[in-house]
């Protein structure tokens, strides 16, 4: 519609559009001019004309479908949809000018498609204006969403807001004649100015910081604007200097810019009245790159080099998603730009105080493959702040990281499996897959069949029906199922629970005539508390030879004067028994767990420093206990036995923590005893 239209143009000239996007915006909105595109009058835009024309053509069914959940069935439009961005990034303006418009008709909408376009704008559109540094469309993206998803909460804060605005606007004109003042005479030339605050991120802190609305402090906030970066500190010396400010809440943005490079210093104070305040800090150029993003290309073409760098890495951030769906799978490009748009970030530096953006939880492994493709491959540990750490380490913003490599690429197929934590980051892991699958057939046979042996093995379980836990991962084969291991497409644990699952099911006994099976009651097993149904009022103990975890199959046996002992359906003294008195074989069943189950482990490694340190750390971090622990080093072997009784909650957790102990450095093997 007109007014679509005309929202459309205005939202462009708050961003200082050049001729080239106005022109792209007002003929994909007017079909009729659009045909005869040959005759109109563009003068030198017409060639930029056509490729934002293509770029909107690209992304509307791609977030229309979005819309509808089946953009994972649309991957080459996406891709379509991000080549036209590299080629122009003026299109994503347009784009978010064009959706703003539409959000401000949205009342005239009915209801089913009104949520619809206010949940894809807040799924989609906000999150890349925030991305790409648009702030000035950004908020009011979020503000609109925000008032048609939850029009109830939206109501009831912005009445608060409204009903505080008075006493807030003279608090905050206070604060900024003193500070003005101030700055004045340190002979800092600054610009103070009250800043809004928009209903959804008042909603946004709100939740997170679990307050109620009185409770916030950065309602009331001010903003600074210097000429340079040294007068940003200056500034801040000055606010200090004039009121006390709050622990914890200080970030500095300069040294190290959020990830749509936005740059400002920000703090909060006891300002006058003892009531908290909220103070930004920044250059006018940071406020112009903070407002409009990459959209500050057009206004300062010739002008600062910071925002040339900012819209080169933009670039390169939409490239990397790209390359990440090359190398990996098509449909997966999809999940990528959403996990891109919406996952929380990490700020790490380099040796050379470059600064990468990395998802949080990401580790040195991330960090490695961050910088560059062949260094993740050649990775073989990591310094964070000049201390040797794992691979495995969770990095935090203002970390330094230096990576230590090898001379040929050699990543592990360990990397690929989540339990372990070496990788966060999908596009960390679909460069190493995209390593894995350039290996022949045979050697990724060879290699799955490795790591599910050493799994299988781990956990002390048979794997005689391979083929039947193929089938149920849809492989064609037993080979095929190795290969899917291999690449880290299905990990070994979930192959051993498939044949745990399998083995329960087939190891069940029929309960013996002389015996029946009594109502299934719950009853604890001595010290561990844990319960088994399918025994009636006998003593239950656990069987010391196997020690089995629950989820395992497990079968019980009558005792003479000890009630019931449950094994392991694979013990081998359970065999001998059964053999000897069928009879006393009882069919029992895990019930709800209890307060954890004893298991013995045997760690074999190089006897380094602070192995034993590392190892219960490890134990502690998986929420596992330590009950025993016992060594059986030779001197002077270079060689650690660790034999360790553990308390686990339940199989699974025994799996991952055995994986992560197999994993410390300097650990040759971690298996369970029995």
């Amino acid at each position: 519609s007109w007014s679509v239209l005309a929202d459309t143009l205005d939202a462009l000239a708050l961003l200082s559009a050049d001729e080239g996007a106005v022109l792209a915006a007002l003929l994909f909105d007017l079909p009729g001019l659009r045909a005869h595109l040959d005759t109109l009058p563009l003068g030198g835009h017409k060639t930029a004309v056509i490729g934002l024309l293509d770029g909107q053509d690209a992304a509307d069914p791609v977030w229309a479908l979005h819309a509808g959940r089946e953009a994972g069935r649309n991957s080459e439009g996406l891709r379509r949809l991000l080549l036209a961005i590299i080629h122009d990034l003026r299109v994503v303006p347009i784009l978010l000018a064009r959706q703003l418009a539409r959000m401000r008709a949205a009342d005239k909408l009915d209801e089913e498609q009104r949520r619809a376009l206010a949940q894809l704008t807040r799924d989609i559109h906000a999150p890349l204006a925030n991305r790409l540094g648009i702030w000035q469309l950004k908020w009011e993206l979020e503000d609109l969403a925000f008032r048609h998803l939850e029009p109830d909460t939206y109501r009831r804060i912005a009445r608060e807001v409204d009903e505080t605005r008075i006493a807030r606007e003279r608090y905050v004109e206070h604060v900024k004649k003193t500070l003005s003042r101030e700055l004045a005479a340190q002979g800092i030339h600054a610009e103070v100015s009250g800043r809004p605050k928009h209903i959804y991120s008042i909603w946004r802190k709100m939740q997170k910081k679990r307050l109620a609305f009185d409770q916030l402090y950065d309602i009331r906030a001010v903003r600074v604007m210097v000429d340079d970066v040294a007068a940003c500190y200056a500034a801040l010396g000055v606010v200090h200097a004039l009121w006390a400010p709050v622990p914890s809440e200080f970030d500095d943005y300069i040294a190290r810019p959020k990830a749509n490079d936005y740059r400002s210093l920000h703090t909060a104070v006891v300002g006058p009245e003892g009531r908290t305040i909220e103070v930004q800090i920044r250059t006018h150029d940071m406020h112009a790159q903070a407002e409009l993003g990459v959209a500050a290309h057009w206004k300062y073409k010739e002008g600062s080099k910071g925002a040339e760098k900012a819209f080169d890495r933009k670039i390169t951030w939409m490239r990397q998603l790209l390359e990440q769906a090359q190398e990996g799978q098509g449909n997966e490009l999809a999940g990528a730009l959403d996990a891109e748009l919406t996952e929380d970030r990490v700020y790490a530096l380099s040796p050379k105080d470059e600064v990468l953006d990395l998802p949080q939880g990401a580790t040195p492994l991330d960090f490695a493959y961050q910088v560059h493709t062949m260094v993740g491959h050649r990775c073989r540990g990591a310094k964070v702040n000049g201390r040797i750490v794992p691979l495995t380490y969770r990095l935090r913003s203002g970390d330094r990281v230096e990576i230590l490599t090898g001379k040929e690429a050699d990543p592990r197929r360990d990397w690929l499996m989540p339990a372990l934590g070496f990788l966060a980051s999908n596009r960390s892991r679909e460069k190493v897959r995209s390593w894995f699958h350039k290996l022949d057939r045979a050697r990724n046979v060879q290699a799955g069949r490795e790591l599910l042996e050493r799994e299988l093995k781990r956990l002390g379980l048979q794997h005689s029906d391979l083929a039947a836990a193929a089938k149920k991962f849809h492989a064609d084969s037993v080979d095929d199922l190795y290969i899917q291991v291999a690449l880290g497409d299905t990990g070994p644990n979930q192959v051993s629970r498939a044949l745990l699952e399998a083995e329960r099911a087939a190891s069940q006994p029929a309960p013996a005539p002389t015996l029946p099976r009594p109502t299934a009651r719950r009853e604890n097993l001595g010290k561990s508390k844990f319960t088994v149904q399918g025994v009636g009022n006998l003593l239950v103990q656990l069987a010391r030879c196997c020690q089995p975890v629950a989820g395992e199959p497990i079968v019980g046996y009558l005792t003479r004067s000890r009630g019931v002992t449950v094994h392991r359906a694979d013990c081998a003294s359970l065999a001998r028994l059964s053999a000897a008195s069928p009879q006393r074989i009882l069919p029992v069943e895990w019930g709800q767990a209890g307060n954890g189950y004893e298991v013995d482990v045997v760690v074999d490694a190089v006897d380094r420093r602070w192995l034993l340190k590392d190892i219960t750390n490890l134990i502690a971090q998986e929420d596992a206990y330590v009950l025993d622990i016992h060594s059986d080093n030779v001197r002077n072997s270079g060689r650690a036995h660790l034999r360790l009784r553990l308390k686990v909650s339940d199989y699974g957790q025994l799996s991952n923590l055995l994986g992560k102990l197999d994993a410390l450095p300097g650990v040759s093997e971690a298996r369970r005893l029995g």
